[in-house]
């Protein structure tokens, strides 16, 4: 009975002794010292091209959407979507015959007016005759002050009269050029020459005139000679953005091929996207396509003449930045972990833990927060490895530059990541292998 009792001890016992002979000889607290296999590359220089990526659309670089000033019936309509057109063509017609009238009546009203003008002058001719009269026998003294006074008021009446009719013609002249103007509006004219992008409307649809509100978008004309491409940039990217940056453009229309553009604009007002928790800012910039790059794909026998269209989707790589022959080592190489200010090191955790408890998690990030980050290299030291703090500059997409810390022809391990991110130690023992045998092991 005694001995059924302490059955359930021992078992754990023995679990734990055996727990502690894999670790211990993991470990190297017995036996062999636990090796790791890796593999290494030379440091050396290179140049590197620091880039920055970002997606938009293609959009002429020149297009002006057109909407009518005037509202009313379209009864001519001489363009299709993909047509061609000059400054100045005529584009469609309004049904002016409403303008007419309003025309007709301002016309009528400003020939009333000249009438009216007219009239109050040959007043004005007659009462000033009649004043002066009455002012030569006033002073004869023949006639009362009062028939004076009366004969004066009359003619400074008069003087009002034709210059309250002066005013009249000149409202009623006004009223005429806004009518012939309004009923001008009712031929829309090209503005510029290119190409019919867009059209909106058909023969015998009515639109909205802009006077008062905003007006029906009738069509696009754009100049398709010239094409950029507009791309959202985050803000962490936009300070290395710069005018006249190169950039290499993909187009989904056409695969496995790179354009030329440069960067012709940069929004100065960030454009917010997503809601208030998750919002991102992005800053938009244009990017002209140079011809050169794609002066192949126009074929005028198939009257191809504009291999892009607005609203295609890129893809596009800012060059913001080009160095030649810094020391670099692959982005692989490099890991961050944290240097504890009492001293020691640990590695960042990249995952938390989602069983810990959010207090607890609190706590370590704020203990990190004192801690100092340190960018480090694990650099081959015979059969062992040395842990080196770097000082990081510009990176592209496969390798990173070395500005402090290595030197041209050091070896530094490359893989396996997982080993350079948590498990390699300074001094740590290792076994140098190619990445070919890494890998097979790890299939293995």
């Amino acid at each position: 009975m005694k001995n059924k009792k302490l059955l359930p001890y021992a078992i754990g016992v023995l679990v734990i002794a055996i727990v502690m002979l894999v670790v211990g000889k993991k470990m190297g607290w017995f036996g062999k010292e636990f090796t790791i296999s890796v593999a290494a590359e030379t440091v050396k220089g290179a140049t590197l091209t620091e880039f920055i990526t970002a997606n938009g659309k293609i959009q002429p670089e020149t297009q002006v959407k057109i909407s009518p000033d005037v509202s009313g019936e379209v009864i001519e309509l001489y363009v299709e979507e993909g047509d061609e057109v000059v400054a100045g063509d005529l584009l469609c017609v309004i049904k002016p015959e409403m303008y007419v009238s309003a025309l007709n009546r301002a016309e009528a009203a400003l020939n009333s007016s000249k009438a009216r003008q007219a009239q109050t002058e040959a007043q004005l001719i007659e009462r000033e005759l009649s004043y002066k009269r009455a002012k030569q026998l006033f002073d004869k003294n023949t006639i009362p002050v009062s028939e004076f006074e009366t004969a004066q008021a009359s003619y400074q009446v008069a003087q009002a009269e034709v210059k309250a009719a002066q005013f009249s013609v000149k409202s009623a002249e006004a009223s005429v050029s806004e009518a012939r103007e309004q009923l001008t509006k009712t031929k829309i004219y090209a503005p510029i020459s290119g190409t019919i992008s867009a059209l909106n409307i058909e023969k015998g649809e009515r639109v909205v005139g802009t006077s008062m509100m905003t007006g029906t978008e009738m069509m696009i004309v754009a100049n398709l000679n010239k094409m950029e491409v507009w791309v959202d940039v985050n803000e962490n990217d936009i300070v290395k953005v710069a005018k006249n940056d190169t950039a290499l453009v993909e187009v989904d229309a056409y695969l496995n091929r790179k354009f030329k553009g440069i960067v012709t604009e940069i929004a100065n007002s960030a454009v917010s996207a997503g809601s208030t928790v998750d919002q991102v800012t992005n800053f938009e910039v244009k990017i002209l396509l140079l011809s050169e790059s794609y002066v192949d794909l126009i074929d005028s026998v198939t009257n191809n003449l504009y291999p892009f269209r607005p609203g295609m989707s890129a893809a596009v790589d800012i060059l913001t930045e080009s160095r030649e022959n810094v020391l670099s080592v692959p982005i692989s190489a490099v890991t961050t972990r944290i240097k504890k200010k009492g001293g020691g090191t640990k590695e960042v955790s990249d995952e938390v833990n989602a069983d810990s408890d959010e207090n607890t998690a609190a706590d370590t990030e704020k203990a990190i927060e004192k801690d100092e980050k340190q960018e480090v290299v694990f650099v081959l030291n015979g059969s062992r490895v040395k842990k080196v703090e770097v000082k990081t500059g510009i990176q592209d997409n496969t390798s990173i530059q070395i500005v402090e810390g290595l030197k041209e022809g050091d070896e530094v391990v490359v893989a396996p990541f997982n080993a350079i991110n948590k498990t390699l130690k300074d001094s740590m023992l290792v076994k140098k292998v190619t990445e070919e045998e890494l890998f097979k092991v790890k299939e293995k």
